[in-house]
């Protein structure tokens, strides 16, 4: 029964692998109409990838709810955690990214030929990644909350964009999620938002008081109105209320 925690860790570990095979096996292609406007399709399995995140995300989520249960903890189950968290909420995110850099990038006339090198920062959110997963298993003061953004909140958040792709008709989305500019901005944000220590409020329902758990309520009704009116547009909303709630109620999540 002690090993039952990490066979959940292992099963995080599993999904964000599959997740990492649906991303890649893409195949971008071009349609050009008769005005010469060029469209970019991608009929490939990286719509899948969200599914596999998420059930790693719910894994996650199970494998500590295990453990309290059982009241089993060892220094073998945290670095698990960590370096299963690493692949499904930094790798495969971060291969995201550079999924829709790719796609960026074929919408110009030369988009086909660009370097390589332009597709790499997509790399620094796994980086920035695997530092945050690194102090957090060296400080053992972060169980009621966070210091930077934790890794799977990044996760879930980029693990959203394809969902939100392929689901809008929105131009103006569209649009903001293929502008490369708007992409590199984002993974230095995150990446900075992971690495910098200030306080972030873990989703933790326990015995404190109302006034302590205000946040976490009202991050969970914007969450429910969000979902009902936005769908997969939710999910950023949340994060930003999230980060955004932190900072307001820093002093009682503490």
């Amino acid at each position: 029964m002690k090993q039952l925690p990490n066979l959940f860790t292992l099963l995080n570990l599993f999904f964000g692998c599959i997740a990492l095979i649906c991303i890649l096996q893409n195949g971008i292609s071009i349609v050009y109409t008769g005005d010469g406007i060029q469209y970019v399709d991608i009929p490939e399995k990286i719509w899948l990838a969200p599914l596999f995140i998420g059930l790693a995300a719910v894994a996650d989520f199970i494998d500590g709810l295990v453990a309290r249960l059982l009241k089993v903890s060892s220094p073998l189950g945290r670095e698990l955690d960590s370096l299963a968290d690493l692949v499904s909420f930094g790798v495969a995110p971060g291969m995201i990214i550079y999924q829709f850099l790719r796609m960026s990038f074929m919408r110009q006339p030369d988009g086909a030929d660009i370097s390589l090198v332009w597709l790499f920062p997509a790399m620094i959110l796994p980086c920035a990644a695997a530092v945050r997963l690194a102090r957090f298993n060296l400080d053992v003061s972060q169980s009621h909350s966070f210091k930077g953004v934790p890794v799977p909140a990044i996760g879930l958040l980029i693990a959203s964009f394809p969902l939100i792709y392929w689901t809008k008709n929105s131009n103006p989305v569209i649009s903001i999620l293929l502008n490369k500019w708007f992409l590199y901005g984002l993974v230095l944000v995150l990446s900075y938002a992971m690495v910098r220590r200030f306080p972030v409020m873990a989703m933790k329902f326990n015995k404190a008081s109302v006034g302590q758990q205000l946040p976490r309520i009202i991050l969970l009704l914007i969450s429910l109105i969000s979902l009902f009116f936005l769908q997969w547009l939710a999910v950023p909303v949340i994060f930003l209320f999230y980060i955004v709630l932190s900072l307001i109620f820093k002093n009682r999540i503490v």
